[in-house]
């Protein structure tokens, strides 16, 4: 054989057997199976398809965990996921999930508002596929993510993205950014049909609260707080100030800007009863001045570089060389809920949501994310779904 027609058959046959090879991961990846066991709070499991038959049996016909009391009472909406590359929010939906308990009122919990979002990782970012939690009955392995829709379920992305409604114009890749696809529509795209659902969820349930979880990076101004719609202020005003004394973390308060459109906490406010509010915990992965991107660092939250960079003054939030661990992100999220629950449903006793089961913060961080989870390999499987 010609030496030529060898070397590029060889390297032909070398590119066919890596693309097989990457293939094969990223299969495995998007259909990583992370169970959930419905705990002893959950009286029924439905669908955002229920909500938007456009999206039954699709990747984003994501499961709505109902917590029901025997009590009647209001309703509260918790999503996780909207942006899967922010670990904290979906994690702390799944402790709600399997250990909550509602006594009044009733708790609808989205562990994975973007499904798609989670089967693929951010090109160029170099994440891991995935990260794993230890419990006490081993590890759990977690689905790792991305910001946007993955583009095998929704492409080409436009020049640029035009909201609806507004007809603002946003970054082409914001098409697939559920956080930006608010109030969507039903003859959308695979994200503002998921945007869609929730809003027709809250509308038809008659939710009074929507908590949207997330991380940011310390970078970024907006975190630490809680964002909120002005129907909310006062709600956040003075849960921020309990928890900043009583739950030893502090939170601040940011109002929902009019001028930029499509985030949960604006549109759903606009556009429903709701009070709507959002999370944000701090998250040195995401910060562009960090080095290598590994689970280990989404889960410690150290990172020498990000360090550096506070001590120049160019973040938003301080970090140390103890960085922000995963069991702290998770468990401001949950005190957080469970301080905005406490207090509406002082305020608003006809409308109280009381829930119980769910560990605060320090208990979090005391025993860790995992003491939460539940081995379903233990459970009933009538009581086993998955993500």
């Amino acid at each position: 054989m010609n030496p030529t027609v060898f070397r590029k058959a060889a390297a032909a046959g070398l590119g066919g057997i890596l693309c097989i090879l990457a293939g094969a991961d990223f299969h495995r990846s998007r259909n990583l199976r992370e169970a959930v066991v419905a705990g002893p709070g959950v009286t029924r499991i439905g669908s955002l398809g229920d909500y938007l038959p456009g999206l039954r049996g699709g990747i984003n016909d994501s499961h709505v965990y109902v917590l029901e009391g025997r009590e009647p009472g209001g309703s509260v909406l918790v999503l996780g996921g909207t942006h899967p590359e922010e670990p904290a929010g979906r994690l702390a939906g799944w402790i709600l999930a399997e250990n909550g308990i509602v006594e009044k009122g009733r708790l609808f919990v989205v562990i994975t508002a973007n499904r798609s979002a989670s089967t693929v990782t951010r090109p160029g970012g170099a994440y891991p596929p995935d990260y794993a939690i230890a419990t006490p009955w081993g590890e759990k392995t977690f689905r790792m993510g991305d910001r946007w829709s993955n583009p095998l379920d929704q492409w080409p992305d436009p020049e640029v993205y035009s909201h609806y409604p507004t007809r603002q114009q946003l970054a082409y890749v914001d098409i697939r950014n559920l956080n930006r696809t608010f109030p969507g529509r039903p003859d959308g795209t695979l994200t503002e049909k998921t945007s869609f659902a929730v809003m027709e969820l809250i509308r038809r349930e008659n939710i009074d609260i929507v908590i949207d979880l997330h991380e940011a990076e310390l970078q970024y101004p907006v975190i630490s707080a809680i964002v909120t719609h002005p129907k909310g202020q006062e709600l956040a005003a003075l849960a921020a100030m309990i928890i900043s004394g009583t739950e030893g973390f502090s939170i601040g308060v940011e109002y929902s800007p009019e001028a930029l459109r499509g985030l949960s906490h604006r549109e759903i406010g606009d556009h429903s009863d709701a009070i709507s509010l959002l999370l944000e915990a701090p998250q040195p992965f995401l910060d562009a001045t960090r080095g290598r991107t590994t689970r280990d660092l989404l889960l410690t939250g150290r990172d020498e570089f990000v360090v550096r960079a506070g001590r120049r003054g160019l973040l938003f939030e301080k970090i140390d060389e103890s960085g922000w661990p995963i069991d702290i992100r998770v468990g401001r999220h949950c005190s957080t809920i469970l301080s905005l629950l406490e207090i509406w449903s002082e305020d608003e006793p006809e409308r109280a949501v009381v829930l119980s089961g769910v560990p605060r913060y320090a208990e979090v961080i005391e025993k860790g994310t995992g003491a939460f989870l539940r081995d379903p390999d233990t459970a009933p499987a009538d009581r086993i779904v998955y993500e």
